[in-house]
């Protein structure tokens, strides 16, 4: 039966909606209020309040920590400075992904990783024989993420000790809010500007109270999963068990991704020492991938008139879906749509697609299966870069 975070006191009173979701055993709000649509334009116009407790942290501490944070990176971690973080995807021995998430360089012999399933063992075997030890801290930490255009004047109101201004984009820096310390990283998975906030349990209401407060003028809004999902499929950033399977979840081989197909090729850094999976993701880069990952957009009029055939209005415009549907070209079927929501921002109904390689090219017409009504059809769609959504905020 999944917990309470420890945000549950104030996240508990806010949901008018009643919709909870099991996220790594814990409660975790699908929305607060009874539509998803305020807490959406939220992210994109003021500030959302998101409680990411359930992430998985781990601590890599001792004198090879850094190389061993190497080994299971595909990410050359060597520049890493104190302060920084890195995105990174990480391996098994074939190439295939296991998972996909944040490291940070807390000191020169400590780095905290956050992920999205657990992987305790996994990191340990991988520092068989090296000076450094790896801890599970996950309860040890709760989190919250703060997104939006407001969030560095929310944040500014509260937060001693940091220079908001000059935190880059992907670094992080240790702080106070009202004389307990708070960890900030400038982070996020809704690709708008942001920050991540890292406490102890102890602190995690007032933290959650002194954010509130402080966010009143600037229309902070206490956020659940159903916007921050339709928020990174615009940030074209694909979903563990969603876009891709990992590894340890996957029943045949064919199920399985590496980081080339799922966007992340660009986060393999093939010219670093010796890692898990650098030999199969070399021969890889040089025979080519058999899939890769692109943005679709909908034809709208195709889908209007769907709906029209049979009476009724579109009923799309709402939260995001994650049921893969086949996507065509010439009646052949050339790869799936992953997630796909109608974006209320950008005015379009979009899409993550895998789709087989030598298919691909970007401003490239396809059919994509929709189903209305109980009855199947295809819309015209085209073949996009990601991310469909990209502010120049977010970097700022």
């Amino acid at each position: 039966m999944p917990i309470p975070s420890p945000f549950h006191s104030r996240t508990a009173p806010l949901s008018r909606s009643h919709e909870w979701r099991d996220w790594s055993g814990y409660l975790a709000a699908g929305m607060y209020e009874v539509t998803h649509e305020h807490e959406y334009y939220a992210v994109r116009n003021s500030a959302a309040l998101f409680d990411i407790s359930p992430l998985f942290k781990y601590e890599v501490v001792g004198p090879e920590a850094r190389r061993l944070v190497d080994r299971i990176m595909t990410r050359d971690m060597t520049g890493c400075a104190v302060g920084q973080v890195i995105y990174s995807p990480w391996c098994d021995d074939d190439g295939r992904l296991i998972d996909d998430g944040t490291i940070t360089r807390l000191a020169e012999n400590r780095f905290r990783l956050t992920t999205a399933d657990p992987h305790l063992r996994w990191f340990q075997d991988c520092g068989f024989g090296l000076q450094a030890t790896v801890t599970d801290c996950s309860t040890d930490l709760a989190a919250l993420a703060l997104q939006g255009p407001t969030a560095r004047l929310i944040l500014g109101q509260i937060l001693r000790g940091i220079d908001l201004a000059g935190l880059k984009f992907f670094h992080y820096a240790a702080g106070q809010v009202a004389g307990f310390p708070v960890g900030v990283s400038r982070t996020g998975y809704t690709g708008d500007l942001g920050y991540e906030l890292w406490v102890v349990p102890e602190y995690a209401e007032a933290l959650w109270d002194r954010l509130m407060t402080a966010g009143r003028p600037y229309n902070i809004v206490p956020a659940g999963m159903v916007a921050l999902d339709m928020a990174r499929i615009e940030a074209g950033f694909p979903l563990i068990e969603v876009d891709y399977i990992p590894v340890q979840q996957a029943l045949t081989p064919a199920q399985t991704s590496s980081p080339y197909e799922v966007g992340m090729g660009w986060a393999v850094a093939l010219h670093k020492a010796n890692f898990v999976g650098r030999k199969a993701l070399a021969a890889e880069k040089e025979r080519g991938s058999t899939w890769a990952l692109v943005g679709l957009e909908a034809h709208w009029p195709d889908i209007e008139a769907l709906y029209q055939a049979i009476d009724l209005t579109p009923t799309l415009a709402g939260r995001a879906l994650r049921g893969s549907v086949p996507v065509y070209q010439a009646g052949q079927q050339i790869g799936q749509v992953t997630s796909h929501t109608y974006s209320p921002l950008l005015k379009k109904y979009i899409g993550l697609a895998s789709i087989k390689r030598d298919y691909v090219q970007v401003g490239g017409a396809v059919d994509m299966e929709m189903t209305v009504e109980f009855s199947r059809h295809t819309v015209r769609a085209t073949m996009t870069k990601l991310p469909f959504f990209n502010p120049s905020r977010k970097r700022a």
